[in-house]
């Protein structure tokens, strides 16, 4: 056998083996992307079949004002999205405008003058709401709704 011959049998292997590691990886990563998007999609389905329908909104009859954090206050205003399981009667808004002084006292107009500072503080508060109104397992409130907010 000649020089020739000897070096193209021994580097063929070497090609089909590196030719093979790269099948495996990119088997590997594909197959653990696949993986990651099934979890993903499957924990999102379970939280869209919890939303209950929407019911009736009650608004708040008059804003409320708040003291901020150095002098400064919020007036505001917003209503409650009620679910369809709650009925068509409005529910009883003290209970959600005691929670909101209680929440929004005290807090700082540069928090609350962005729009994530204004969500994070939405969520507090809608959580407490949702907890409140929330009767042998039945949610009567699932959103609130700001009609009116200024900061000074």
């Amino acid at each position: 056998m000649s020089d020739k011959e000897a070096a193209a049998t021994t580097e063929a292997p070497k090609k089909s083996k590196k030719m093979l590691m790269i099948i495996v990886i990119a088997a590997v990563v594909l197959l653990g992307g696949g993986a990651g998007a099934f979890f993903m999609l499957k924990g999102d389905s379970s939280k869209a079949e919890a939303a209950p329908a929407k019911g009736a909104v009650t608004s708040l009859d008059d804003s409320l004002t708040v003291n901020l954090a150095d002098g400064h206050y919020l007036k505001f205003k917003f209503s409650l999205q009620q679910t369809a399981e709650a009925g068509t009667e409005e529910v009883d808004t003290s209970e959600a405008v005691n929670l909101a002084i209680d929440e929004y006292t005290g807090k700082k107009v540069a928090e609350l003058s962005t729009e994530k500072g204004r969500d994070a503080v939405k969520e507090e508060l809608l959580s407490k709401i949702v907890k409140a109104y929330t009767e042998e397992d039945t949610k009567m409130v699932m959103d609130i709704y700001y009609t009116e907010f200024v900061t000074q």
